[in-house]
């Protein structure tokens, strides 16, 4: 790190200053060619256009354990829970969880309902303080209990709403 130069020919330290030029509040770390700006925040927008939303069907929220206050979106079909980055709900902090199908929470739009199941893990999932062995319905403000965490269930598709009423 040394002096450098901005644009507008200013000259200052790097180290004390960072990338902003002191006198004139440019950063330097930008691409000075405004037709490459212009056109990569294009790119950016078109790629996000085109990313499929997949539209929230309910929520878990944790409620106890390590992650108090988090909310896990929940979306129709099969949401897969674990610690690995490959899981519709990934849960960290909580080493007790599986990192792969401790449970497994299913949306089904046809049946408008939600559904817990035991993953295909050495982990056991708790519905109020039972162990699910078999596929269970959830109701509103069911406690599902995955390693030292409790998530609170919470419906947003169902017999109120459905998204397929609405397009």
């Amino acid at each position: 790190m040394g002096l450098i130069r901005c644009q507008n020919g200013h000259m200052f330290s790097e180290r004390r200053y960072g990338n902003i030029c002191p006198y004139c509040n440019i950063d330097t770390a930008k691409k000075e060619n405004k037709q490459e700006i212009i056109q990569e925040n294009m790119n950016i927008e078109t790629n996000l256009l085109y990313q499929e939303v997949e539209p929230v069907c309910g929520w878990l929220v944790c409620i106890e354990g390590t992650r108090v206050g988090k909310d896990y979106k929940i979306k129709s079909g099969k949401n897969f829970i674990g610690r690995a980055d490959d899981m519709d709900i990934q849960i960290i902090g909580d080493n007790h969880i599986a990192s792969r199908n401790h449970a497994i929470v299913v949306y089904d739009p046809k049946k408008k309902n939600n559904v817990l199941l035991p993953g295909d893990s050495s982990g056991i999932a708790y519905l109020n303080g039972e162990p699910a062995y078999m596929p269970t319905e959830l109701s509103a403000y069911d406690v599902i209990e995955l390693g030292k965490s409790k998530f609170l269930f919470v419906p947003f598709c169902g017999e109120h709403f459905e998204w397929e009423d609405n397009e």
